[in-house]
């Protein structure tokens, strides 16, 4: 884990990055961002608690990261409650050196929308920032993937949950461990056993980068 960005935890236990002292490069979630998305979940009706993973390796990638967590939280019955640091990493299932590198992140929400609305929501929001999958493990602007939601475990072939390479995708472990350390991805055992297991070869903190928690 990057030391210079400890979770803390909101009020119903989420967990919330929060800087240490002297890092010039890191400004903390002010305490009144965190009521208001504590407060938010109160519009919410028995909302389920999910995990997606961003990806993007062309053009402005932190913008577009940014831009990803912003439309999620402008989705109507969904809630972001924490966003990890941002990390650079090898593209995954290509040749060394064949693609520019990944800006990854993964962002913990709390939503209304079943999984199958949840992945139209994913794939809208790949569209708006003019995703292309012309071929598979291809560069992009922006991956929107749902890791798990709730402890659900589905096999259906439009939405596999959890997603079926997480637990073995260190670009997605590293993140999640970030801001929330006891996490389990279902079926697979805990996050920071599997990132152990994987090691964290190709994927590098960016402690000078930041992603907003939406206000």
């Amino acid at each position: 884990m990057n030391s210079a960005r400890q979770p803390t935890t909101t009020s119903d236990g989420t967990a919330v990055r929060r800087p240490q002292p002297g890092d010039p490069t890191v400004q903390p979630v002010p305490a009144s961002v965190v009521e208001q998305v504590d407060a938010a979940d109160v519009t919410l009706s028995n909302p389920k608690r999910a995990v997606i993973s961003l990806g993007s390796n062309l053009g402005n990638r932190l913008e577009t990261l940014q831009g990803a967590v912003d439309a999620l939280e402008d989705t109507p019955g969904l809630r972001v409650k924490a966003v990890s640091p941002v990390y650079e990493t090898e593209p995954w299932g290509v040749a060394p050196g064949s693609q520019p590198t990944y800006f990854n992140a993964v962002v913990l929400i709390k939503t209304t929308l079943p999984p199958a609305s949840l992945l139209e929501r994913g794939h809208a929001i790949e569209e708006a920032f003019e995703r292309v999958r012309d071929e598979q493990w291809g560069p992009r602007t922006i991956d929107v993937d749902i890791v798990a939601y709730q402890d659900v475990l589905s096999d259906d072939p439009r939405l596999t949950l959890p997603h079926p390479r997480a637990h073995e995708r260190a670009f997605v472990l590293a993140p999640w461990h970030d801001i929330e350390p006891e996490a389990e991805v279902p079926g697979h055992g805990a996050v920071a056993a599997l990132l152990s297991a994987v090691g964290r070869d190709g994927v590098a903190p960016r402690a000078d980068l930041e992603l907003r928690l939406p206000e």
